[in-house]
């Protein structure tokens, strides 16, 4: 249905002092503070999880040396999707409007809930993190404390899922270094950025900046801040749904992953038959997530 003059009554009155609603400033590519943007050239893009080897043997004298063999573990699959928004005006309305082309106000509007719709997919990722129903290429969620490997299992959460405090980030870095690989290798991973809703920045701020010990009248150190660890800092991401569960992005790579199948395009044409014009636009993408052990979270509630 396209906008007529019946519903931009005010819009087409003399005198009009303003126009609001339209305007407000928005929370742009936050996404690009958590995940790594790829092209994409298919429907849908596949990544392998390969093993690599388990810790070599000894080799007895005068016997044959030990074979291994690297295996494929799971396939992390993005199918891209296709996010489209169009709306239509009449040209009677375009005609009669007496202060600014509806046309540019609207595609501004166009625009805004375009990129408002990408934030909210790539947070998803995280705020369906937990949830089972959502998971990855090895079978369980994003954050587990059982992804599965050759050599047993590999956790990335906090096993005692806490609120963001001194405590509870030192384990997280602890658990992180921990890592180990698909047979059980230890990795030298570390924690380089701290994901968190906005309802934290004012405790992460303290927890990452503070030259000592946040909360205690000690003279102790601020050893996170001294030690240089979550070199990147923190990030706020205002489309995080829990204002208690915080995240931090390792170095680990192939982890988080946003994929690019095409870019927003924006077009418009009008109609012969009715004189309305139509203004649409429309991109392809994905975001997910290989390797699990790119990140690290905590469901605290």
């Amino acid at each position: 249905m396209a906008i007529s003059r019946a519903q931009l009554v005010k819009e087409l009155e003399p005198g009009l002092n303003a126009l609001f609603g339209l305007e407000y400033k928005s929370y742009a590519n936050e996404h690009a503070e958590i995940f790594d943007t790829e092209s994409s050239d298919r429907a849908f893009e596949e990544e392998v999880m390969l093993s690599g080897f388990a810790n070599a043997a000894v080799k007895p004298e005068g016997q044959g040396v030990q074979f291994d063999d690297a295996q494929e573990t799971f396939t992390a699959r993005y199918t891209n999707e296709t996010i489209a928004l169009a709306f239509a005006i009449t040209e009677e309305a375009i005609e009669d409007n007496l202060y600014d082309r509806l046309a540019s106000r609207y595609t501004k509007a166009l625009a805004r809930s375009m990129a408002n719709t990408k934030q909210v997919k790539a947070a998803a990722v995280l705020n369906n993190g937990f949830n089972a129903n959502f998971a990855g290429g090895d079978g369980v969620a994003l954050f587990s404390d059982v992804h599965p490997t050759i050599a047993g299992t590999f956790s990335n959460e906090l096993a005692v899922a806490s609120d963001l405090n001194e405590t509870s980030l030192e384990q997280a870095l602890i658990d992180i270094a921990a890592m180990t690989d698909e047979r059980g290798l230890k990795i030298a991973s570390r924690g380089m950025k701290l994901i968190i809703p906005s309802a934290l920045q004012f405790t992460a701020d303290r927890l990452m900046k503070s030259e000592g010990r946040t909360g205690t009248a000690d003279n102790d150190i601020n050893a996170v801040k001294n030690m240089g660890m979550i070199p990147q800092g923190y990030t706020v991401n205002h489309f995080l749904t829990s204002a208690k569960k915080w995240f931090i992005k390792t170095d680990v790579p192939n982890g988080l992953k946003h994929f690019v199948r095409s870019p927003i395009k924006t077009s418009m044409e009008g109609d012969f038959d009715t004189g309305n014009v139509r203004y649409k636009a429309r991109e392809r993408y994905v975001f997910g997530f290989s390797d699990p052990r790119g990140i690290f979270g905590s469901d605290a509630v």
